[in-house]
């Protein structure tokens, strides 16, 4: 608290106390240097270190330090003049300080962060005490000075805005945002609350309360006699002569907000919401209230204005649904494009805007909103590329598409809209390699319809080295990743000339290609061969597709490679995969068919060795035949001669079918056939009697053996033949032995190394004839008793008992002959010939 009086200053510490009464600090004189005068305003700085006191005869003192102690201040003229000081005023900004003096003639700005203290002259004209105050940061801290016609703003450096306030000004005052004005009301004024019930005809005092930043009276009343007007405890309180205290509240924001919504006054509630700092939901309700009036007052402009600074707090379908006439598009489009700016769109949005350009036709438009950066889309793109198309406007969509890289829809568009075939395949050959794989495979084949050259080469190249036309960055990248050249020949369904021209690169270029690839090409060559009336042509055919059969690739794929042949009557390439698949009695049937009779043979000659029954197959087809094959027969019979491959009976029983066929075709057969056997007979003999003398021979030495000692006279080793040595080995058989040596190569302890091999061959024998002869007394024992003999010998023919018929009737030389064996396989052999 400061005192002021005419000659001293006293500075007081309310908040100390010297015995119950608060601290004076300080008292200092109040006198422009030695000469007294009367004091006439004071202000002292915010942080106490500046004090400035003005003077009746127009000087200034400025006091500087802490002005509650005498050592740390520093007290001086600031100012001097003629006209007395009416209002003083600190205004700090940063750490610069300045000070307002006004006189009743003229207004100054000092610079107190100075030495020397500059000072600069803003008016020639001033006011009278009471009149001037400092506004707050809402006004930028600038001086108020008021005079009778008008109020002035000064800045430190210059003179700001003025507003016209008639009236006699008698105080001034800033409160909180308002400037507070009483002045003198010479016009017979109603009634005021504050100034009691009788009417006033005398001069009164108006007290008027200014929202400067808004531009509005925010109070007026008349009062009597106002001795001043103070401001505290969130407050304004009015002292009157008469002495009475009328207290003046602030209302709150919202019942202000309300009492302009009532008189439509919403520009003026907008910017009193925006001074008080109200948050943007309670000003986006300002903003939509006054929408909605100038919507009803029929001001659709206006009001979409309104509505559009709302977004972002209200709902934008509120604003949608009143402007969907088509007559009001233009502000719907507004309200669509800053929801757009603004990210705060969605696709429904998106759709809705591009409507409304194409609706009015307005590509200028249209083209600014889809042809932004990309870092500046605000929109679902896929949304305005649907849009878009749906709307016609194709070559829009196309952009977004290319810029936006959505291939799918920049491939539909142009394939199934623009029919741009041509561009539509340049742009898949530039797309990354999995992208540029699925769409072939998706549109292919309308591209193979329009464009089947250009097609095929893209696939030839995708299927093999594929590299994104235009990246030279990547080379190398991609290397080994080709896509799977099967897949694509659905593609060629209709194109068969562009299709075996990529089966064919794809099978120069890549040995490795799926079997498919071969598979087609086979199909294809074959077609092409079956359908070509060009015999040089046909030739050429027929030998392309030989040699893709016979290049190997149809091993794991044979019968389908067959069936394919067979299908197209391709003759060569059915016998060529006959002799590859060892199909030989196919290939003899195949020439039978055909009643080719020299290949017939040719046939049995190749392959008789690998497949003996092919000879056997033969006679009978022969035999089958009404017209005169005695030439054949004869030949078919001479091999079966040779190899022993038929019983003669079955060959007389087979040749029995045939009328043509006379006894004398085999005539020479059946001789050759007797005298064989006869020579057989005879050998038989000879080595029965051979047997039985050595039989003989072997018993006397058996004997001889049992009844005399055995001499043992080798000398050499029967193994190394070397001379023998102690410890030896002597058999009975007259082979001798060192130790080692028989111990080496011996089998058995009791058994000679030499003659093991050959005592073996015979038990063998010995143990075979035994295990047959029982075997053949069973099954005679099963035949007899048996009412179905047919069943008794298939069930041995099932076990293989019959398996090796040839062996037993042709034996190798030096080997006993197991006539009883051979007997037995005759017999049954021909008895199940006469059952069939």
């Amino acid at each position: 608290m400061l005192y002021r009086c005419c000659f001293q200053v006293k500075v007081w510490n309310l908040e100390k106390r010297d015995g119950g009464n608060p601290l004076c600090t300080r008292i200092f004189p109040a006198i422009p240097g030695n000469k007294p005068t009367v004091v006439s305003c004071l202000t002292v700085h915010e942080n106490l270190n500046f004090m400035a006191i003005g003077f009746a005869d127009g000087s200034v003192v400025l006091t500087k330090g802490d002005i509650t102690r005498d050592r740390h201040s520093k007290t001086q003229i600031l100012h001097e003049g003629s006209y007395p000081v009416t209002g003083l005023a600190f205004r700090q900004s940063g750490k610069t300080t300045h000070l307002f003096v006004v006189t009743t003639e003229n207004i100054q700005s000092y610079l107190l962060s100075v030495k020397d203290y500059p000072h600069l002259e803003l008016d020639t004209h001033g006011c009278g005490l009471r009149c001037s105050s400092l506004s707050d940061p809402s006004q930028d801290l600038q001086f108020i000075v008021a005079g009778n016609e008008c109020v002035y703003l000064y800045q430190p450096d210059e003179r700001g805005p003025c507003f016209a306030f008639e009236g006699q000004k008698l105080i001034v005052h800033w409160y909180r945002g308002y400037l507070i004005i009483v002045s003198k009301d010479r016009k017979t004024s109603p009634k005021s609350e504050f100034a009691g019930n009788e009417a006033q005809n005398s001069d009164k005092q108006v007290l008027n309360i200014y929202d400067l930043c808004n531009k509005f009276i925010a109070y007026s009343s008349i009062f009597d006699d106002i001795v001043d007007v103070l401001a505290e405890w969130g407050s304004l309180y009015v002292l009157t002569r008469d002495g009475k205290i009328h207290v003046l509240q602030e209302k709150d924001t919202q019942t202000k907000l309300e009492m302009l919504f009532r008189k439509n006054l919403f520009e003026m509630a907008i910017n009193l919401a925006k001074s008080h700092h109200l948050d943007s939901d309670g000003l986006s309700e300002i903003f939509r209230q006054y929408g909605d009036h100038l919507y009803n007052k029929g001001n659709h402009d206006g009001a979409i204005q309104q509505y559009i600074r709302t977004i972002g707090k209200l709902e934008p379908s509120y604003v949608i649904r009143k402007f969907l006439d088509a007559q009001r598009i233009h502000n719907l489009t507004a309200y669509l494009q800053t929801l757009h700016l603004q990210s705060l769109a969605n696709a429904d949005h998106t759709t809705l805007l591009l409507n409304c350009y194409t609706k009015l036709k307005d590509s200028s438009k249209l083209e600014e909103f889809i042809k932004t950066s990309e870092s500046e889309v605000r929109f679902d793109v896929e949304t305005a590329i649907k849009v878009l198309r749906q709307a016609g406007y194709y070559s829009h969509a196309v952009y977004l598409a290319e810029k936006h890289a959505h291939h799918e829809w920049y491939l539909k568009i142009q394939l199934e809209d623009i029919k741009n075939y041509q561009e539509a395949l340049h742009y898949i050959g530039k797309l990354p390699f999995d992208q540029a794989e699925s769409n072939m495979k998706r549109y292919g084949k309308i591209l193979m319809h329009h464009v089947p050259n250009e097609t095929t080469e893209l696939l030839k190249i995708l299927c093999t080295d594929y590299q994104p036309s235009g990246d030279n960055e990547g080379l190398g990248l991609l290397e080994g990743k080709k896509a799977n050249s099967e897949e694509f020949i659905p593609i060629f369904a209709n194109n068969s000339r562009e299709l075996k021209a990529f089966l064919e690169h794809m099978t120069e270029v890549q040995s490795d290609s799926p079997q498919g690839v071969y598979d087609t090409l086979l199909e294809l060559r074959l077609q092409n061969w079956a359908h070509e009336q060009d015999k040089q042509i046909k030739e050429k055919l027929h030998n392309e597709a030989l040699t893709l059969l016979k290049s190997g690739r149809f091993k794991t794929v044979f019968d389908k490679a067959l069936v394919l042949c067979q299908m197209h009557n391709f003759k060569d390439g059915v016998l060529y995969l006959y002799e590859q698949g060892k199909l030989f009695q196919q290939i003899m049937h195949y020439h039978m068919q055909n009643e080719q009779y020299k290949k017939v043979i040719e046939v049995c000659e190749l392959y008789g060795d690998q497949e003996a029954c092919l000879w056997e197959q033969a006679l009978g087809y022969f035999a089958r035949k009404e017209e005169d094959c005695k030439e054949y027969i004869a030949a078919v019979l001479k091999h079966i001669e040779n190899k022993n491959l038929m019983p003669p009976l079955l060959v007389v029983q087979t040749l029995a079918h045939n009328s043509t066929a006379t006894l004398s075709v085999i005539k020479d057969y059946l001789v050759n056939k007797l005298q064989k056997q006869s020579c057989q007979i005879e050998q038989d003999e000879q080595r029965i009697l051979k047997y039985r003398e050595e039989t003989t021979r072997i018993r006397q030495e058996i004997e001889e053996l049992k009844a005399s000692p055995k001499i043992f006279q080798k000398t050499k080793c029967s193994i190394c033949t070397s001379a023998l040595e102690l410890p030896s080995v002597h058999f009975l058989c007259g082979h001798s032995f060192h130790q080692h040596c028989f111990e080496s190569y011996s089998d058995s302890d009791s058994e000679c190394p030499t003659c093991m091999p050959e005592n073996r061959k015979v038990m063998d024998m010995i143990r075979a004839q035994e295990q047959k002869r029982d075997l053949h007394d069973q099954f005679q024992h099963q035949l007899k008793c048996s009412n179905d003999g047919f069943s008794v010998v298939a069930d041995y023919f099932g076990r293989g008992v019959f398996n090796k018929l040839t062996l037993i009737t042709d034996l190798p030389p030096g080997k006993p002959p197991a006539s009883l064996e051979a007997g037995l396989h005759r017999e049954l052999l021909l008895h199940g010939r006469r059952g069939t």
